[in-house]
């Protein structure tokens, strides 16, 4: 077995963003003109009127702030409210693949590598742009990579469910290096128009260099010390679109074809969940809790994430210890705990230990214990 370690990590960061003061503005606009074309209605009592959002209960709900966007334009127009994303050629790069191209070739300059380094990619999202060919596939040959590509979707927790699949394959001698992607427009898949869950989602990717120890050059390593994966069937996250839609017109356009959650039930169930994995994982390979000089968290949730480190460590976190990166990204689905260690990493010594996970619809939980090198 070949010791494994991630030698590079990229980001791309899309060009525009949306503060919540703006996202306020339009989502109110809309509210005011619903309930002023449907006044007679609500009178009657026959709908109810919606009610109004605010920066104030954006930022105490979640902690997050502002978010970047691929299209913002569309978003904010209160008679549109979805990203503007125009189809492209079939002989054009998707965008998706675009995002990945470039998150990738981040890494691989942090990492040392060329194309002709790496075996294999595994694009691992919540929302894929299409049911096939696979985006590993398309990203691969964008990048001039021999060898093999496939796509994954766990929801939130992709990306260390596929670092937990590059691990093993790194591993066990089946590829010497391999790019794990997660390209995430999740503003495609919001509904901008229910008040509960409008400013959650913003657009990101990332990219994560996995190859084995001896063969590594890179200045920054981090060893895998070990993965542990978890999942539990829940209805609490969905979103129910999919190829079959079109064979039952009843739901088209349903709410349920995008993304929905029982927000408290989702807090509840999941931060004990995570919190229990997380411990068990560390007993499991004789480190303490207070062994861990930072967690990566999903970045869903600012509260969330607050209740699991003080499960963990008894108290509250100290300022570091689990960085915050949704005040500004929101919540970019799977590439969300790999923002964090790619932008709160490089500062910690040799031999710091370090804990990445993800937790999401699934339910699904990810951990992932690194090791400075």
């Amino acid at each position: 077995m070949h010791k494994v370690v991630i030698s590079g990590t990229g980001l791309y960061t899309p060009a525009q963003s949306i503060s919540n003061e703006e996202l306020v503005e339009s989502f109110n606009a809309y509210v005011q003109q619903f309930n002023a074309d449907n006044a007679g209605a609500i009178e009657r009592g026959e709908i109810e009127a919606l009610g109004e959002s605010s920066v104030g209960f954006i930022e105490k709900a979640s902690g997050i702030k502002s978010r970047f966007v691929m299209n913002k334009d569309g978003i904010l127009d209160p008679k549109r409210m979805v990203p503007r994303i125009p189809e492209r050629s079939n002989e054009e790069l998707s965008v998706l693949a675009e995002m990945a191209v470039a998150a990738a070739r981040d890494a691989m300059k942090q990492a040392g590598k060329t194309a002709a380094d790496i075996d294999g990619v595994i694009c691992a999202c919540s929302n894929m742009q299409r049911a096939y060919p696979a985006m590993a596939v398309e990203i691969q040959t964008a990048l001039g990579i021999q060898g093999w590509g496939y796509d994954m979707n766990v929801a939130c927790s992709s990306a260390t469910f596929g670092l937990q699949a590059a691990n093993s394959a790194v591993q066990t001698g089946q590829a010497r290096c391999l790019l794990m992607v997660s390209p995430e427009i999740c503003t495609g898949h919001l509904n901008f128009r229910d008040r509960d869950s409008h400013f959650i989602f913003g657009d990101a990717a990332t990219a994560v260099i996995v190859e084995r120890a001896d063969q590594a050059t890179s200045d920054c390593q981090w060893d895998i010390v070990g993965t542990k994966l978890v999942t539990q069937f829940s209805n609490n996250i969905r979103n129910n679109f999919g190829f079959l839609n079109r064979c039952a017109e009843e739901g088209i356009g349903a709410s349920d074809k995008l993304f929905i959650q029982e927000g408290r039930k989702v807090f509840r169930e999941v931060c004990p969940m995570v919190a229990e994995l997380i411990a068990k994982h560390l007993e499991e390979n004789a480190l303490n809790v207070s062994d861990v000089k930072r967690f990566w968290l999903h970045q869903a949730n600012l509260n969330m994430n607050l209740l699991i480190t003080r499960k963990l460590l008894g108290r509250d976190a100290e300022p570091g210890e689990a960085p915050v990166v949704l005040d500004t990204y929101a919540n970019t689905s799977s590439a969300g705990s790999v923002i964090a260690f790619h932008k709160h990493s490089a500062d910690l010594p040799s031999g710091a230990l370090g804990v990445l996970s993800s937790f999401g619809a699934g339910y699904s939980i990810g951990s992932v214990i690194l090791r400075k090198h």
